[in-house]
């Protein structure tokens, strides 16, 4: 009979927490295993390409939250750049806070790291930011902004929200993301 355990998806919840706080490297595999108090033989039956292959599951699965949370505050938000904007920006905050400015965002940790260690995980990161700046591109596109406007104040927008997270982190205060979002309003508005 087959026994049935949720160590993969413990193991993987393990990783993404691990990496938004101290990154790819800093992350051993001996401390996600005890951390998620997954089995080591589970692990490598789930993961049988080890760390690197649980890093791919982790963004996979990091990505896929962060752009279901877009799409639900632009649907909120529907036809309406600066209140999008201004949720997306205390969506963020209010993340920062209840993590206690602990975590980063996972894809910027790892792309500050993986390009000198892994050219698969850099590409899958590189194609979650493209994928989450699309979602907020085609937000502003039935915001009636041009395809080109859209997708330049998209980029600028993950770019500066990046950006915010760390000096929040560093800070330890949400404001920065208040600022940043009174900042956008001329590009909501314009």
């Amino acid at each position: 009979m087959n026994r049935k355990t949720d160590a993969r998806d413990r193991a993987i919840d393990t990783a993404v927490r691990l990496f938004r706080i101290q990154g790819y490297t800093a992350t051993g595999l001996a401390q996600i295993l005890k951390e998620s108090g997954a089995p080591k033989g589970s692990f490598y039956f789930h993961f049988p390409r080890g760390k690197a292959q649980l890093a791919e599951e982790a963004i996979s699965h990091y990505v896929v939250s962060r752009i279901a949370v877009l799409r639900e505050i632009s649907k909120s938000a529907q036809g309406d750049a600066l209140n999008f904007i201004h949720q997306i920006c205390r969506t963020f905050a209010a993340e920062m806070v209840a993590s206690d400015f602990l975590y980063g965002c996972l894809m910027q940790n790892l792309a500050n790291e993986l390009p000198s260690i892994n050219a698969e995980l850099t590409e899958q990161v590189a194609r979650g930011f493209a994928d989450s700046t699309e979602v907020i591109a085609a937000h502003f596109r039935g915001c009636d902004f041009t395809p080109e406007r859209a997708s330049s104040v998209a980029a600028a927008l993950v770019a500066a929200l990046e950006g915010a997270r760390t000096i929040a982190r560093l800070e330890r205060t949400p404001n920065i993301f208040e600022v940043l979002a009174n900042s956008f309003e001329r590009f909501a508005s314009d």
